[in-house]
């Protein structure tokens, strides 16, 4: 199994930044592929950016140029560095995992972009 803790989430205002951190554990190089995924209220949960474990990246076209994905493999945690945040971010962004044919999320943490 995987365990996932998220941290970072909070209020900011438009074209402010946030750093959402997720903690796994066991050794991210283990896992196929982690990232970032978010639900805004009465919406689907959307995928924001994901990285796999041979380092491939992708983004949601919503994100790119502003969002940065990067992940430690010494601290076993992905990172999601949000710049020029506006309103249409604000959702609980969870960190999920594959590994071993499931995925697994984390709580999950708020992010709230005042306008």
């Amino acid at each position: 199994q995987v365990q996932l803790v998220e941290s970072g989430g909070g209020l900011v205002q438009a074209g402010g930044s946030l750093r959402l951190s997720c903690a796994a554990s066991r050794s991210i190089l283990s896992i196929s592929a982690m990232g970032w995924y978010r639900q805004a209220p009465g919406k689907q949960r959307e995928l924001v950016a994901t990285i796999t474990s041979g380092g491939m990246l992708n983004y949601a076209d919503s994100v790119k140029g502003r969002f940065t994905i990067s992940r430690d493999n010494a601290k076993n945690t992905v990172e999601l560095q949000m710049n020029s945040l506006n309103a249409e971010d604000t959702a609980v962004y969870y960190c999920g995992a594959f590994w071993d044919t499931r995925i697994y999320w984390g709580q999950g943490t708020q992010v709230t972009v005042s306008s």
